[in-house]
């Protein structure tokens, strides 16, 4: 099931905030992304309901088993991209951006074969992260 690139974001940015940090809450997702607090609580509500997140009763947020394998996916294709696209020669700032948007729309197909051609030639490249 497809779901909506803003939501994709709020799992990655979920999945990243944890990795860093143990423990997540709404203000943590609203200052990474600079967004304001209502629309993040807005956003928390609908993963929610969808099944995606989870919430204790001190506010702190979890990923379900769904929501963490979305927010991997779209980890994985943020790390790769940006990694290529910098031993690309693009600037850390730009290929960090525009990964950013290709993550959302690239096909599983273009980035199975894109991951295939990275990982065969990761020694030349240096990039790591890589997985397979």
């Amino acid at each position: 099931m497809k779901i909506q690139e803003s939501a994709e974001n709020y799992l990655e940015t979920i999945l990243m905030l944890g990795k860093a940090k143990g423990n997540v809450r709404s203000i943590d997702i609203a200052t990474a992304l600079s967004f304001s607090k209502p629309s993040v609580s807005v956003a928390m509500k609908n993963l929610r309901e969808n099944g995606y997140i989870l919430m204790d009763k001190d506010g702190f947020i979890a990923l379900t088993e769904k929501g963490h394998e979305i927010a991997e996916t779209i980890y994985e294709r943020h790390t790769l991209l940006s990694s290529f696209l910098m031993y690309l020669g693009v600037s850390k700032e730009t290929a960090t951006q525009d990964a950013c948007r290709i993550e959302h729309v690239i096909s599983p197909e273009s980035f199975e074969a894109l991951k295939q051609h990275v990982y065969s030639h990761k020694e030349i490249m240096d990039i790591k992260d890589v997985k397979i």
